[in-house]
């Protein structure tokens, strides 16, 4: 990737300044004098560049250059969060400080995880060569109040080395208490446990979830020098919610250091009274949902067969109430409208979860951090995602649970004006519906009245502090009518029984939505590489037909505006600048020719994959193979980002011939 000048120009002064700071010059000079004097006789002319820099090697002076010249590939998302860079674990505060540039009102706490073991699953995995590509890398992503961290990639092994070291601001959210440094009593008062996601990705591109671990911070405030390093287990997912998956070395340390070192006592007892308290809700939560369950089904005895989904297991095997999954969720700057957030979900990879074996498919609901940072998920965890987004918006939002056509079961967005207009919002795909309730006892309809949306039965509607079950005749998504206050059309748990359990600080344990992450990719760059991969391919493919291939660059300049109309559509659902782009054809093709194209949409951008599903497509594929006269090829790929590193991989490929009879 190339820099622009001032950027090279900076990172010259800055390696300068650095090798400066070193002294690098003299301790080069004395290596130098003393290598001409020990071993050519104090002649400097048999000395060699190559003797110089084994030396330098020999002596540790690379190392050392190397090892001050750091450069961290972490990324920090979130104002409170900075990044603690300091190499040796005993520096000093103020070395700390001056790095990481600490507020010196806050108090935060600094994780170092140095490396893991016993990733079992890894044991014969080779470590990766100098220069060899990684087939397989471990990202690990830290959430706490707000912050969230990513460490680097780092190659999937037994023993993988993290050495990695993150720095969580710790603060109180109540006024008059968020500008103070935490104290003791404060610090033991934050119930939020730190979220660590460990995510796999392979070579092609594929993450997968290996843990989720809600990990306990608060026993450092016991050490004697605020500075504790302990072993953290992580565990599977799913069904192997039981069974560790490998161990991480982490240590904790305050800074600034505590004054105040609190009793182990102190620390345990409030930690037991937190859980009791929190499975006491839970408790009487579950009395109070059996009731409310045999109160539903004793009103019409076809109730037990209803998607009625009360509580749902997430990625750990902890049964929660559907209502703890939803939290109102501003975008900040990063989306503009609700239909923009609609887009951006639907983006994130679809997948249910796998049983190991094979069979059915199993549910499971993902935490919103573990469903972010893997970028893929179920309909429930889009569904999750999108309500959670629109409530941001200010819309009256909640998540249905019902089944598709086919009887599956399915989980998408409903919307209530203030007027009383339902919209439908399919979380997979970002379309809308507009329902308007058909009268059961009305005449038979035509097809083209039929309703476009795919959902056949709805059982249930929740959001953060709500929950509705259908209690109608019939639980059919065309004849329900969503007036939610109708009593007799939808039977409601009581609010303070929701909200004892999903309102803030009720269950501590159970994670609050983060905050989405800006994209960092590059759009031009990416849109170049995956369209210069893609002219390979279509050129060897072509040679293996016997076809020579020759690509008009300005055809594929006048694609652009096709593409960004097609994005423009699948967010605004409004089309714009046809006219623009058919005029531009109709000059670039002469009289004669013929002019074909053939618009795709990808979620991903291996180049590979791309290619093969186009060839699947008889339009794509006449256009690949075209043969004729003067037959010139076009292509052109836009890629646009969007928040959690999503993007919408749009493509053309286009071709002019002159027809011949």
């Amino acid at each position: 990737m190339s820099l622009p000048p001032e950027k090279i120009s900076e990172l010259k002064q800055i390696i300068h300044s650095q090798l400066s700071q070193m002294d690098i010059q003299s301790r080069i000079r004395d290596i130098l004098s003393e290598t001409i004097h020990d071993e050519f006789q104090g002649r400097s002319d048999h000395v060699s560049e190559q003797d110089l820099m084994q030396k330098l090697r020999q002596k540790g002076v690379v190392d050392d250059i190397l090892h001050q010249l750091h450069f961290d590939g972490n990324s920090a998302i979130g104002p409170p969060a900075s990044h603690f860079m300091d190499r040796d674990s005993h520096a000093t505060q103020h070395t700390a400080s001056k790095r990481a540039n600490l507020d010196p009102s806050r108090r935060y706490l600094h994780l170092h995880v140095y490396g893991g073991k016993a990733f079992l699953e890894h044991l014969q995995d080779d470590a990766p060569l100098p220069g060899q590509k990684v087939s397989a890398y471990f990202c690990l992503h830290v959430y706490f109040r707000g912050q969230r961290f990513k460490s680097r990639p780092v190659a999937c092994a037994c023993e993988p080395q993290f050495d990695e070291m993150f720095l969580l601001e710790l603060h109180k959210d109540t006024a008059g208490d968020a500008g103070r440094m935490a104290d003791p009593a404060g610090m033991l008062s934050l119930s939020d446990p730190v979220h660590m996601v460990l995510v796999k990705t392979d070579a092609t591109g594929d993450t997968t979830l290996v843990s989720s671990h809600f990990f306990e911070w608060r026993p450092v405030l016991t050490a004697s020098q605020s500075n504790m390093k302990i072993s953290v287990e992580l565990k599977g997912i799913g069904n192997e919610s039981k069974v560790p998956v490998g161990i991480l070395e982490v240590q904790m340390e305050l800074y600034p250091r505590s004054q105040q070192v609190m009793d182990e006592r102190v620390v345990r007892a409030q930690l037991d009274l937190e859980r009791s308290r929190q499975a006491e809700k839970e408790r009487l939560f579950l009395v109070y949902a059996k009731q409310w369950w045999k109160e539903f089904l004793q009103i019409r005895e076809a109730h037990k067969d209803r998607l009625v989904k009360i509580f749902a297991q997430d990625e750990n095997g902890t049964n929660r109430p559907v209502c703890s999954y939803v939290k109102p969720l501003r975008a900040g700057r990063l989306l503009d409208t609700p239909r923009q957030a609609a887009r951006l979900v639907s983006l994130i990879h679809n997948e249910k979860v796998p049983t190991l074996g094979g069979g059915d498919k199993r549910e499971q609901w993902t935490n919103m951090h573990a469903f972010l940072c893997r970028n893929k998920g179920d309909c429930e965890d889009h569904a999750v995602l999108l309500c959670s987004l629109l409530m941001g918006f200010g819309l009256d939002a909640y998540v249905c649970v019902g089944t598709k056509a086919k009887g599956s079961v399915h989980a998408w967005v409903m919307t209530i004006t203030t007027d009383g207009v339902i919209t439908f919002w399919e979380s997979l795909n970002g379309h809308r519906y507009i329902h308007e309730a058909v009268d059961p006892n009305g005449p038979p309809m035509s097809k083209q009245s039929r309703p476009a949306y795919p959902y056949k039965t709805i059982g249930c509607v929740f959001n953060h502090q709500s929950f509705f079950a259908n209690s109608q005749v019939t639980d059919n998504v065309e004849t329900c009518r969503f007036d939610l206050t109708d009593e007799s059309r939808w039977k409601s748990m009581a609010g303070d029984a929701v909200m004892s359990v999903c309102g803030p600080g009720a269950c501590p344990t159970w994670p609050t939505p983060p905050p989405l992450c800006a994209s960092t990719l590059d759009p031009s760059i990416l849109s170049n590489d995956l369209e210069q991969q893609l002219r390979v391919l279509v050129m060897e493919h072509r040679r293996d037909q016997g076809l020579t291939t020759s690509w008009d660059d300005q055809l594929s300049y006048l694609l652009t505006p096709a593409l960004a109309a097609y994005e423009l559509e699948r967010v605004t659902g409004l089309t714009a600048g046809n006219e623009d782009f058919q005029d531009a054809v109709r000059h670039c093709v002469p009289d004669g020719h013929t002019f074909k194209g053939y618009p795709i949409q990808f979620t991903h951008r291996n180049a590979r994959k791309v290619f093969a599903t186009c060839l699947k497509a008889s339009r794509c594929e006449e256009i690949i193979n075209c043969r004729g006269d003067q037959v010139r090829l076009g292509l052109r790929v836009r890629v646009f980002p969007y928040p959690e590193a999503a993007c919408a991989t749009w493509l053309m490929f286009a071709c002019k011939y002159k027809s011949v009879l």
